[in-house]
């Protein structure tokens, strides 16, 4: 959705930066950066996207029991839709508590209970994969995940295909592409150098195109 790619670069949750790039934790240089927890301090943009996401759902997995947040960022926007959608919802730790029942998943789980996850953003899917992992290893049927925005990485298509799970998000990376430009957010001619980064974020020489 154009919309959703238009008020993620308003309110900067996702800026890009292809002649200066970022520094990712990993070491990696990218011409983009992301961070999805701003749209929960803009109402209406807040809005845009939990109505968004629980249509997403609707369309897509119109058989679903329950949402699962990925901790930390998908829980405020799977507790959100789960409300607008009247589901149960819960959410999968990054790791299993320390002390009491040592819980990974709060909330109510039970076995084939059909579960879709909810994520802020896709990178390559390591870290949301681990979270259909773990909810299928308590016995339920992940049928999928959504999420506000991925980066439309090859290596994330692969990951997924390869667990099986299906997802789709209210915009992506090329969507935004196109929105940057069309409202001068970025110059045309640096839409070689955000197209080479997406082909493979691991080959630096995008940053000499």
């Amino acid at each position: 959705m154009k919309t959703i790619a238009k008020d993620l670069l308003d309110i900067k949750a996702v800026f890009l930066r292809p002649n200066d790039p970022f520094t990712w934790a990993s070491g990696i240089k990218s011409p983009i950066y992301c961070d999805n927890r701003l749209t929960l301090s803009y109402p209406s943009v807040r809005n845009d996207i939990e109505q968004g996401l629980a249509k997403l759902i609707k369309e897509e997995y119109p058989e679903t029991e329950c949402l699962m947040g990925t901790a930390t960022a998908g829980i405020a926007h799977a507790a959100l839709a789960a409300d607008i959608l009247d589901l149960p919802m819960g959410y999968v730790r990054g790791g299993a508590k320390s002390h009491g029942r040592n819980n990974r998943i709060e909330g109510i789980v039970k076995e084939g209970m059909k579960v879709v996850v909810v994520e802020d953003l896709i990178s390559t899917g390591g870290s949301s994969l681990e979270c259909v992992d773990a909810l299928r290893e308590a016995g339920c049927d992940v049928i999928g995940m959504v999420a506000i925005f991925t980066y439309n990485l090859p290596k994330a298509t692969v990951n997924f295909n390869n667990k099986d799970c299906t997802f789709h998000t209210l915009t992506n990376y090329d969507e935004l592409i196109e929105v940057a430009i069309e409202n001068n957010y970025i110059e045309s001619n640096d839409l070689e150098k955000l197209k080479a980064w997406k082909k493979d974020p691991n080959d630096q020489s995008w940053m000499e195109k």
